[in-house]
């Protein structure tokens, strides 16, 4: 990867790692349910416009827009909203590679390798150790929620999958355009008619998570894998976590323990194991059939990760 692609990829998952600061903000000034409603209206409207039709079948971007969007995001903010931090937030979702994984097997039959099952004990092992951490008298039920979170995640990445969109910016947009009126409507049925009051800090946050973090930041992602194996990029996602807790640490004041170190640790090194493929020859001898192929798999892995 160039260095000005590679400083791009980084500067990508410093946005995305932030982005959970940037939620914990916003959560201050709106209920969950009804930021989740903005950042998904703001995402669509007015790119839907532009953007064209999504390109797969629309029952495809209603299960997309179900899991990776509606079921996402409420059990994300709802967690944030009960007590974990944001930091922390960050390296627990990332355990949707793990549930992933089991999900491809039981819905797609995809055979679970020896260098995956490893993987994913070791992440499990980073996730039980937080909450046994938060056990102590921590926020178990967010914890939880969060974990509720990455599950759906996962079950999006199946949906992503079985999609296949040509273009992953434009499917995005429509994924918050079908979102966006249920999650408005869930809303008004849960949280009734919100009290707004405007703010700046309240608005550059939902600002931020729909056009930074959501549209510019698939667009980016979408642009480096357009230029490189996904096996290149994805492995740059795991940077996302180490983002979110430094600045949750430096702008927040949350504490970096060793036991979120350590679980850190195992978490990132058992997603990243897990996610790559032993080479056992060198790439001469390696069939164009078989690089195709690869490849094809790796921009699954790609997905798994964002």
């Amino acid at each position: 990867m160039r260095t000005r692609h590679l400083l791009l990829a980084i500067g990508l998952t410093a946005l995305w790692g932030f982005n959970f600061v940037v939620m914990e903000v916003g959560l201050r000034h709106f209920p969950p349910l009804f930021y989740v409603a903005l950042r998904f209206i703001l995402a669509a409207f007015p790119a839907l416009l532009f953007v064209g039709g999504p390109g797969v079948p629309w029952r495809k971007v209603l299960v997309t827009g179900a899991t990776l969007g509606i079921g996402q995001y409420t059990l994300l903010l709802l967690g944030m909203r009960a007590g974990m931090p944001a930091g922390l937030t960050s390296l627990v979702v990332q355990v949707q590679a793990v549930f992933t994984a089991v999900l491809a097997v039981v819905l797609l039959g995809e055979r679970l390798t020896t260098r995956r099952i490893t993987g994913m004990a070791v992440a499990l092992a980073g996730l039980v150790l937080i909450a046994a951490d938060l056990g102590t008298g921590g926020p178990v039920g967010a914890f939880l929620l969060v974990v509720g979170s990455a599950f759906f995640w996962s079950a999006g990445n199946i949906a992503v999958r079985s999609a296949a969109p040509p273009n992953s910016l434009r499917f995005m947009v429509w994924i918050s355009a079908v979102a966006a009126l249920p999650m408005l409507a869930l809303s008004l049925l849960v949280e009734g008619v919100p009290r707004l009051e405007f703010s700046v800090e309240g608005s550059l946050s939902v600002l931020y998570v729909a056009l930074i973090s959501t549209l510019g930041g698939f667009g980016i992602w979408g642009f480096l894998l357009q230029r490189y194996d996904a096996s290149v990029v994805a492995p740059s996602a795991l940077l996302v976590p180490v983002f979110g807790m430094s600045s949750a640490a430096l702008l927040t004041g949350e504490p970096i323990s060793l036991v979120k170190l350590t679980a850190a640790a195992l978490i990132i090194s058992g997603v990243l194991y897990a996610s790559t493929r032993a080479r056992h020859a060198p790439p001469s001898m390696t069939s164009s059939s078989s690089v195709r192929g690869e490849t094809g798999e790796n921009r699954t892995r790609a997905t798994e990760m964002m």
